[in-house]
C-alpha cells in the first residue's frame, strides 16, 4: 500500500501564475479572474502544460476600512460536482456570502476539463489525435489530477503567506467530494479543513457495487414519483408507445439527437433532487398532452425533453462517469450490465409502471446523443481500459490527521448512503451530519441548513 501511495503522490510544483483580472459586483463583492499554467500529465512535466481557470470572491471594503482589502484572508476551495461540471461564478452560489461572513476568501475552481479550464469537448479533444491517443488523453482528468491542480494552485495562491497560514480549506459537492477524498489520501499536508456535502466517495475498485444499490435506490424514487402521479403511469406508456409507432428513434430533438424510449427514459436523472418529481412530472404531462391531443410531440415538448438532458454539454461526464471508480480494473458499461437484473425498466413492461432510468451511462447514449456519437469509439476504448491507478489510500485516510465535516444523506440517489458511512468510517476523525429530509442537492436547495450544519458539527462540541 505504501507503495502504491509513493506511485500516487507525485511532486507538485507551483503553478504559473497567467493573469489576474478584478471587478466589483453586487453585494460589495470583489470578483477576480485567475488563469494558472499546470502539467498537463504530473508524471511526465516536460510533456505539456494546460491552462486552468478559477473565479475568487472576497468582501471589497469602503472607507475606513480599506486595509482589510489587503489582508491575506484564509482560503477555501469550492469543487464542484461532475465529473465534468464547471463552476459557476461565485457571486451566484448561494453559500458564498455565508463564507466570507465566517472569514474566508472563496475560490470557485473550474476543474480540468470544465469551463475555461481547457475544456473537453468533441472537437478540442478530436485535436488531441487519434481515438487511441484521445483516451489515453482523458486519463488525466479523474481526481488524481484535479488535486494535483489544487496543490499547485494552492502553492502559487499563499506563496507570500505566512509559513502557519499556506494550508486552503476544501468544499466539495458530490463529485468534488470524491476529490477531497483522493486530496486527504495523497496531499493531506496542503489542507486545514474538510466540509463534503454528499460527497463521500464509496472506497472501491470499480463502479459494480455501486450501481448494484443505487439502482435500488432508483427503484424507490420512481415508486414515491409514481405515488405522487398516479396518472403519469398511463401517461408514460402511452409516449413510449407512440415513440415506437414509426421505428423507435426516427424522431430528431432540436440538439439534432434522436428521441428514442430509452432516451425519454432517461429523465429520471431528475427524480432525485428537491422538486425532481415535480420537474418530471411536468415534462411527461406535456408530452403526453401533445400525443393524446395532436398525434405527435410538438416543439415545446421536444426542446423541454432536450433540456432536461445535457449529456451533450457534458462529454467527460458520460465518458469518466464510470471510471472515476476504478483501480487496475474496466468499467466495462457496468450499469448496462446490470441494468438486465431489473425488469422495471424494460419500455415493453406491461405488468406495471415503466420506470425511468437515472444518472447512470449506457453505450446507446453514443448513438442517441449528437455530440457524444462523435466520441464513440473514444468512450469504448476508455469503457475497456483497465490501467486505471488509486484514487484513495485508505491506510492513509485511516491515518488522517485533517478535520473533515460531511453531510450525507439517506435518500441520495446518486451517491450510495451506506457505502458513504463506510467510508466515513474509515477517515480518522470524520464528523457526519446525517438527514432523511434532504436530497443530493442541499447545498443549493437548502443551503443555510446544510452548511449550517456542517460549521456546527466544526465548531460545536459533541459529547
Amino acid at each position: 500500500m505504501l507503495r502504491q501511495l509513493a506511485r500516487n503522490m507525485l511532486s507538485v510544483s507551483p503553478a504559473k501564475a497567467l493573469s489576474q483580472s478584478s471587478y466589483l459586483v453586487s453585494g460589495r463583492l470583489k470578483i477576480t479572474e485567475h488563469f494558472f499554467d499546470v502539467p498537463k500529465d504530473y508524471s511526465k512535466p516536460e510533456a505539456g502544460s494546460i491552462k486552468v481557470f478559477a473565479r475568487s470572491a472576497r468582501k471589497h471594503e469602503t472607507y475606513p476600512n480599506e486595509a482589510k482589502n489587503d489582508e491575506k484572508l484564509p482560503w477555501i476551495v469550492f469543487l464542484n460536482g461532475g465529473p465534468g461540471n464547471e463552476c459557476r461564478p461565485p457571486q451566484h452560489y448561494p453559500f458564498t456570502n455565508t463564507l466570507l461572513d465566517k472569514g474566508y476568501q472563496v475560490l470557485c475552481l473550474d476543474q480540468r476539463g470544465t469551463g475555461l479550464s481547457t475544456p473537453i469537448t468533441a472537437s478540442t479533444l478530436q485535436m488531441r489525435g487519434d481515438n487511441d491517443v484521445q483516451a489515453r488523453y482523458l486519463k488525466l482528468y479523474r481526481a488524481d489530477s484535479i488535486v494535483r491542480d489544487c496543490e499547485a494552485i494552492r502553492q502559487t495562491l499563499t506563496a507570500d503567506y505566512p509559513e502557519d497560514r499556506k494550508k486552503w480549506s476544501v468544499m466539495g459537492q458530490s463529485f468534488g467530494g470524491f476529490c477531497i477524498v483522493s486530496y486527504l489520501s495523497f496531499y493531506p499536508d496542503g489542507l486545514r479543513e474538510a466540509f463534503l456535502f454528499g460527497g463521500l466517495q464509496a472506497l472501491v475498485k470499480s463502479p459494480d457495487e455501486v450501481y448494484r444499490r443505487l439502482y435500488k435506490k432508483l427503484i424507490q424514487r420512481n415508486e414515491a414519483y409514481y405515488a405522487k402521479f398516479p396518472g403519469d403511469e398511463a401517461r408514460v406508456k402511452t409516449i413510449l408507445n407512440y415513440l415506437s409507432r414509426f421505428g423507435d428513434g426516427k424522431i430528431k430533438l432540436p440538439s439534432e439527437g434522436t428521441l428514442t424510449r430509452r432516451r425519454f427514459q432517461q429523465l429520471g436523472i431528475n427524480l432525485g433532487f428537491h422538486g425532481g418529481l415535480d420537474a418530471v412530472h411536468d415534462v411527461v404531462l406535456r408530452a403526453a398532452y401533445d400525443v393524446e391531443h395532436f398525434g405527435h410531440l410538438t416543439r415545446g415538448s421536444l426542446a423541454a425533453i432536450d433540456r432536461a438532458l445535457g449529456f451533450d454539454e457534458n462529454l467527460l461526464y458520460s465518458i469518466l462517469h464510470e471510471p472515476i471508480y476504478c483501480e487496475g480494473q474496466a468499467a466495462n458499461w457496468s450499469a448496462h450490465r446490470l441494468l438486465a437484473e431489473h425488469p422495471q425498466f424494460s419500455p415493453d413492461r406491461t405488468d406495471g409502471p415503466v420506470f425511468l432510468t437515472g444518472e447512470m451511462i449506457y453505450p446507446w447514449m453514443f448513438e442517441d446523443y449528437s455530440e457524444l456519437r462523435k466520441v464513440a469509439g473514444v468512450a469504448e476504448r476508455v469503457a475497456a481500459d483497465a490501467g486505471w491507478p488509486a484514487l484513495f489510500d485508505e491506510e492513509a485516510l485511516t491515518a488522517n490527521k485533517v478535520p473533515v465535516f460531511a453531510a450525507a444523506y439517506t435518500e441520495d440517489m446518486y451517491v450510495d448512503y451506506d457505502l458513504s458511512m463506510e467510508t466515513a468510517r474509515k477517515i480518522k476523525g470524520c464528523k457526519v451530519f446525517t438527514t432523511n429530509v434532504m436530497f443530493h442537492d442541499a447545498i443549493r436547495s437548502r443551503m443555510d441548513e446544510v452548511v449550517r450544519q456542517a460549521f456546527n458539527l466544526r465548531d460545536d462540541v459533541v459529547d
